[in-house]
């Protein structure tokens, strides 16, 4: 720290003068290895399951939520869906897998709304989605670390939300304002300062 950062791999030494915490469920503990206290990033278990059924749901079927919440699927190609229950089981931040409560709780579920048998679970994943304790993004510089950058806690929207925050972010860092709607977004409620 100082002057910037200094990290060690192996037998290389990488110096740079900010370090940019985009570790997802081990967002603390890299802050708590850098020295900037945690913010409570909360990794949560997803489980995806594809099925095989023996009823000829067409390929182009929409993504189905139930209104309560309790699970999503959308149909694939030859009879296939993607289905998850929806569960957001807190875990601590590892390489997760698909338990298989959760698969059976999925099934169970679409099979109390529709008729369709099922033939056969072909695949079964899951991951961590992580959410800060307001379950909004954490995104900006660190107010207590110098050089210590979060972009942590996108929970499911990860995916959709990384070019707008990368665009935010390189702005804080000295990069020319994004253009256009991105530019507007203010990015102090996603401030890691909210928590301090």
């Amino acid at each position: 720290v100082g002057q910037g950062w200094q990290v060690t791999i192996g037998g290389d030494t990488i110096h740079a003068a900010v370090i940019v915490n985009a570790a997802g469920a081990w967002a603390d503990g890299v802050a708590a290895a850098c020295g900037a206290a945690p913010v409570d990033i909360q990794p949560y278990r997803r489980t995806v399951v594809q099925l095989r059924l023996d009823y000829p749901v067409p390929a182009d079927l929409p993504l189905v939520i139930h209104v309560g919440g309790d699970f999503y699927f959308k149909g694939e190609s030859d009879g296939r869906v993607w289905l998850s229950p929806h569960d957001e089981t807190p875990v601590e931040p590892h390489d997760a897998a698909p338990e298989d409560v959760d698969v059976a709780i999925a099934i169970d579920r679409l099979q109390a709304v529709v008729d369709w048998p099922v033939a056969a679970v072909e695949r079964k994943w899951a991951g961590l989605r992580s959410f800060a304790p307001d379950r909004v993004p954490v995104f900006g510089a660190d107010p207590h670390q110098p050089g210590f950058i979060w972009c942590a806690g996108q929970g499911g929207v990860g995916i959709q939300t990384s070019p707008a925050v990368a665009a935010l972010l390189a702005a804080e860092l000295g990069a020319p304002p994004p253009a256009g709607m991105i530019g507007d977004v203010d990015p102090l409620p996603f401030a890691p300062s909210r928590f301090a």
